[in-house]
């Protein structure tokens, strides 16, 4: 059971429950439960059952998937006032989850068992458009992945990660090995590319760090 404060922090993370029925509202303060998750834990990895779904309250989760070498390729993130559609497909489907889901920033969460989200999506209009706009946006997000994984030049993916980290936080923090679990390449791949930046006066590179010298350069770089 959620209390009347947490309720209120998730309709203001998802608006769309002002207008829920009341019976809604009453089954979701009923079945839901509160849950703060540390940065580094893993949700779900592959192949777990799925018995609830978490609706963000704050953090950040990275849901992504590892293969056969070990080399790991981020499918999306979902934030406040998000979920995971895969943990959504896990429930409807009663699949096990296909993915590794790990939270990157503390996070806070309204967690709704998985039977109470299935009858949720058969019995409310308003639950079934939450879960169909979730799937859309969700379904956008790995096309995106798709395209550049089959399209993009992996110096460009990586400049473009960069740019985008860099405008996002006015810094770089990041590793070789952070890059390459994000593209879904290896290290050794990732250090030439930087390397090659790093020559050409893009960036400098080192332990653990990079500095970048010149962002304009590294923007026209990931529009190639």
């Amino acid at each position: 059971m959620i209390d009347a404060m947490q309720y209120e922090r998730l309709v203001r993370a998802l608006p769309l429950l002002r207008h829920a029925d009341p019976g809604l509202v009453r089954e979701l303060k009923e079945a839901g439960f509160h849950a703060r998750i540390p940065a580094g834990r893993d949700v779900f990895l592959e192949g777990d059952q799925v018995d609830a779904i978490a609706l963000l309250l704050s953090g950040v989760v990275r849901v992504y998937k590892i293969g056969e070498t070990g080399r790991e390729i981020t499918l999306y993130r979902f934030g406040d006032g998000q979920s995971c559609i895969l943990t959504a497909n896990a429930i409807l489907s009663q699949k096990r989850f296909p993915a590794v889901a790990t939270v990157e920033r503390e996070a806070e969460a309204v967690m709704i068992p998985a039977q109470a989200f299935r009858a949720w999506v058969k019995r409310y209009d308003l639950w079934r458009e939450f879960v169909f706009e979730l799937l859309s946006e969700r379904l956008a997000d790995v096309m995106a992945v798709v395209e550049e994984v089959a399209f993009r030049r992996m110096d460009v993916r990586v400049a473009a990660l960069l740019t985008e980290r860099g405008r996002a936080t006015g810094a770089l923090h990041i590793t070789h090995q952070e890059i390459a679990a994000e593209l879904g390449s290896s290290r050794e791949v990732v250090s030439r590319i930087l390397e090659d930046f790093a020559a050409r006066g893009l960036l400098e590179v080192g332990r653990g760090t990079l500095r970048v010298l010149d962002w304009q350069g590294l923007e026209d770089h990931s529009a190639v």
